[in-house]
């Protein structure tokens, strides 16, 4: 007998395509959007960067030392300047209670103080 059974074949074709059309819609609808949670690996640095956080009370730190709004734009002038001229990597930690506004405000400053390069932190892990 030379003849092969395709109907197993065809059963498991139809199976994974079911699975396919009820799981398709679902990746797509309904995205989550909170943006803190990433699986993002670390980034490598051998320079050491500018760390600015923004708690849940909108207060502004660069490094470890708290700053206003007001001031903000004078202290990343002086910092935006590294050992080796190019402006140094900036890591922005942000609240995620916080509003857009808040952290779009801070960006712009950084923005304004020649300071491009920089990054969101966010936790290592989902925390649902």
């Amino acid at each position: 007998m030379a003849e092969i059974n395709v109907t197993p074949l065809v059963d498991v074709m139809l199976v994974l395509l079911i699975i396919f059309m009820v799981t398709a819609p679902l990746l797509t609808a309904g995205v989550q959007v909170n943006l803190p949670d990433s699986r993002a690996k670390p980034l490598d640095q051998e320079a050491k960067p500018v760390q600015i956080s923004i708690d849940a009370d909108g207060r502004i730190y660069v490094d470890q030392d708290e700053v206003t709004e007001g001031i903000l734009p004078d202290v990343l002038a002086k910092r935006a300047k590294g050992p080796d001229g190019e402006p140094p990597r900036v890591f922005l930690r942000a609240d995620r209670s916080l509003g857009y506004g808040k952290v779009m405000r801070v960006m712009g400053e950084l923005n304004r103080a020649g300071m491009n390069k920089v990054a969101l932190v966010t936790t290592g892990e989902d925390q649902r």
